[in-house]
């Protein structure tokens, strides 16, 4: 019988054995697929099986002398995924003009074509970025605007976005818009009145977020979409912490513009994102880089950057199996176990806050927690330096705390460690400096 304990084993080894990987792992790995596959228990139930996320634990190579609670940043990568972008690196190293550009880069279409089937669109509406940032840019600085048109967005959205509008604001006299939202908000309809009650006349674009990077909340992305596409108002949707974090498809959104980086929930390597635009939406969206007008119609228009690696790109391919593998039910309920088993023991406490909900279908495994008095500067740094603890601090205008994102490599030990480090210093205080 196949031990399910061993399938995943092979994956997370030294460096040098995961370059072997490739050549050794193929056979093995399929049955670890195969395993997952034939587990009839529910998502729930697989999340508490210990030994199933152990072997999921050791496909990766990370340091276990620390606790990294911050994966919403950037994530590890599993060693396979590390190993077939090696593989790519090394290909392309033999005569790059040849072996990166005639035959590794033919290759992105495969990778195209996989994540358009698991984002339930066609291949021709996926383009490949190197993270949420670059795609959701393509997107903000694509519409044509003039002195005085309105842009809509929350006082939440990540800032780098803002200020891509606000260089906006500056450069072509547009004006930026923003609202606040509850946190954490679990009435849908609320967040849906709340952008409707903020367009104006004057209103040509609106950015959301899928999943708000600070708190983890889930946005209701189709309501607002049809309600401001009956106005006749384009919506461009962050979906950098949502995308293989939770389970989701096109379907569940229908938006027009969505962008999100790869190397966050999906594993992929580090610079990867990707850029959905609906098809009909394609020619009048200006690329970010200059594009010859026969691309006009062509998703590929926003890939013109340069000179770029192949493998980084063909190495996703990989961690797509990866996620596949696991499943995203699964995942999704792993990542909610995870969070619930540190959030709801600390909700216990009366120094403690949580910013984030805990009902299901508001938010998933990226949280945010504050500790009555503590600045969360302070408090990250004392997770650091006492505890050899990863964290995320925030500090909003509207709120502040520590964000926290455990992944599928967490372990229960590393989630108490973390528990127990904010039980002592919720009792103790932090120390003086």
């Amino acid at each position: 019988m196949y031990n399910r304990r061993s399938f995943l084993g092979a994956i997370g080894r030294t460096a040098c054995a995961a370059f072997a990987l490739p050549t050794l792992q193929p056979q093995r790995f399929t049955r670890a697929l195969e395993a997952f596959a034939a587990d009839m228990r529910t998502p729930e139930e697989i999340a508490q099986d210990e030994l199933m996320w152990f072997d999921v634990q050791q496909a990766f190579t990370v340091d276990r002398s620390l606790v990294n609670l911050n994966n919403g940043g950037v994530s590890p990568s599993p060693a396979i995924v590390q190993a077939a972008m090696k593989r790519h690196l090394d290909y392309s190293n033999n005569a790059p003009v040849y072996t990166m550009w005639q035959i590794l880069e033919p290759e992105r279409e495969g990778v195209r074509q996989r994540l358009a089937r698991a984002f339930g669109c066609e291949a021709g509406e996926i383009a490949l970025t190197r993270n949420a940032s670059e795609s959701l840019q393509t997107c903000q600085f694509g519409f044509d605007l003039k002195p005085g048109d309105e842009v809509l967005t929350t006082t939440q959205d990540y800032p780098r976005m803002i200020t891509t509008f606000q260089q906006r604001e500056r450069r072509e006299r547009i004006k930026l818009k923003q609202f606040s939202l509850p946190v954490p908000c679990e009435d849908n309809d609320e967040i849906v009145a709340r952008f409707e009650k903020n367009i104006t006349f004057k209103t040509r674009l609106i950015l959301m977020s899928h999943m708000i990077n600070i708190t983890g909340q889930i946005l209701p992305v189709k309501q607002v979409v049809q309600m401001a596409r009956a106005k006749g108002i384009p919506v461009i949707v962050d979906g950098a912490h949502a995308f293989a974090h939770f389970d989701f498809s096109l379907v569940d959104l229908e938006c027009d513009y969505y962008a999100t980086s790869l190397h966050k929930w999906l594993f992929a390597p580090h610079g990867t994102g990707m850029l959905y635009v609906r098809r009909n939406k394609i020619q009048n969206l200006w690329p970010m880089m200059a594009a010859p007008e026969k691309m006009d119609n062509d998703i590929r228009k926003f890939e013109e950057i340069g000179t770029h690696p192949a493998a980084n790109y063909l190495a996703i391919a990989e961690a797509l199996t990866f996620h596949q593998g696991i499943g995203a039910k699964r995942k999704e309920a792993r990542l909610i176990y995870l969070r619930d088993r540190w959030a709801r023991r600390l909700a216990q406490l009366g120094s403690i806050h949580l910013h984030t909900s805990l009902q299901p279908g508001f938010a998933c495994g990226l949280a945010t927690v504050q500790l009555k008095d503590a600045d969360p500067f302070a408090l990250t740094h004392y997770l650091w330096d006492k505890h050899r603890i990863i964290v995320t601090p925030i500090k909003h205008p509207e709120f502040e705390g520590i964000r926290v994102t455990p992944s599928v490599y967490t372990t229960l030990e590393e989630i108490d460690r973390f528990a127990d480090a904010m039980e002592e210093v919720s009792k103790s205080g932090l120390p003086k400096t």
